[in-house]
């Protein structure tokens, strides 16, 4: 039987604006299981990147429950969502984030340090993960030093290092061409194969094609849920 790994009941998310309230998310529902390659799909002012904020537990809602790895996490506070993001969930965006003077060594194992593990343990960790995303020759270049599709593979040798419960990829390959887009897609796809959940954020539908489950937001709901049977 399916394992849940994220439960989510009647979520709504409201925003003060001025005077007026602004009613962003209007009530999930949403369940995905251990083991999942999700796509999640809206136009602008949908809810996808607050509901996304929300599963990244970077935000709270201001109502409803959610469960992630079977944690309740809607009601933590900030400390505690903190280590629940270095710990369960391991990030991808479209930016790299990346810490520019540092190597791709130490920008892997840098989660590793938030989470407390001694310097022999990280640096082996990341060498394993960098080598898994095809980067065992770049691990000493700094970020200056690589493509952009490079510097998207740290960032995702970085989103495994800590071994999270799932990674959650916010529009991956928005600053990358065509060909390197592809490149990163056939490693998420990789790495779903892997045994990893995965949570695709992205408003391009080549992208989303990859993923096993499409959901489409629209004014703050759930529009559609579909299983794609064109994914590989």
């Amino acid at each position: 039987m399916a394992e849940p790994i994220i439960e989510i009941k009647n979520i709504k998310r409201d925003f003060e604006l001025g005077e007026e309230i602004i009613h962003v998310l209007k009530g999930i529902d949403l369940t995905i299981n251990k083991g999942e390659y999700v796509a999640l799909m809206g136009p602008s002012g949908s809810g996808k990147s607050t509901l996304m904020n929300i599963l990244g537990c970077l935000d709270t809602p201001t109502s409803g429950s959610y469960i992630l790895n079977g944690k309740l996490v809607s009601e933590m506070h900030d400390n505690e969502l903190a280590e629940i993001r270095n710990k369960e969930i391991g990030f991808v965006f479209q930016t790299f984030n990346l810490m520019p003077r540092t190597t791709a060594l130490d920008n892997v194992a840098l989660p590793m340090v938030y989470a407390g593990h001694p310097k022999s343990e990280r640096n082996e960790r990341a060498t394993e993960v960098l080598t898994q995303v095809g980067l065992a020759d770049r691990m000493d270049h700094k970020p200056n030093q690589l493509s952009g599709g490079q510097r998207q593979r740290v960032a995702v040798g970085r989103a495994l290092v800590n071994k999270p419960a799932m990674i959650l990829a916010d529009e991956p390959t928005g600053n990358l061409d065509s060909k390197t887009s592809l490149e990163i897609m056939n490693l998420f796809d990789e790495i779903h194969a892997n045994g990893n959940t995965v949570i695709l954020v992205t408003h391009e539908e080549d992208i989303a094609e990859h993923a096993h489950r499409i959901i489409r937001l629209r004014d703050g709901l759930i529009e559609s849920d579909i299983t794609n049977r064109k994914a590989k």
